[in-house]
């Protein structure tokens, strides 16, 4: 059963850019919002990560961390954040979709479904979103304002 707006978010722990792994566990105590994308180097995924770097600074007045998790590899994530001139955030690489899995979503064709869930200090989730065509994503406002509700 996928996860809700408040139920507990599922604990995970994956490599990322940055040469470390995350762990949802480590940033308890702040909001977290969790940024499911299709994939590297694509071009909604790229306007979509450029969009939460332009606006970090919104999410860090919320105390906001964002991670942005994906199917594809560590080594992908390093290249496609180096070719856009690196991210205000992580990039985490859940290859096996099991995280993916664990949110619920993954469609249909076994794709990632661009996603985003605000998970508040105490570890529930505050706010989901599963987009259904993968062509569009929450603005930055939108998701600073469901922090600020959270918090």
């Amino acid at each position: 059963m996928p996860v809700r707006m408040g139920s507990r978010a599922p604990e995970f722990t994956l490599p990322g850019t940055g040469g470390r792994d995350y762990s949802l566990s480590e940033y308890r105590g702040g909001p977290v919002v969790l940024v499911f994308y299709p994939g590297d180097n694509t071009p909604v995924c790229t306007e979509q990560l450029n969009q939460y770097t332009a606006d970090i600074e919104k999410f860090a007045e919320v105390g906001a961390q964002v991670l942005a998790i994906s199917p594809q590899s560590v080594k992908s994530h390093e290249g496609f954040s180096c070719a856009q001139g690196g991210f205000g955030f992580p990039l985490l690489a859940d290859e096996d979709k099991a995280v993916g899995q664990a949110y619920g979503i993954i469609g249909p064709a076994g794709f990632y479904r661009r996603s985003t869930f605000v998970v508040d200090a105490a570890g529930i989730i505050r706010y989901a979103h599963r987009s259904i065509g993968s062509m569009t994503f929450k603005p930055s406002d939108e998701l600073v304002t469901a922090v600020r509700e959270a918090s």
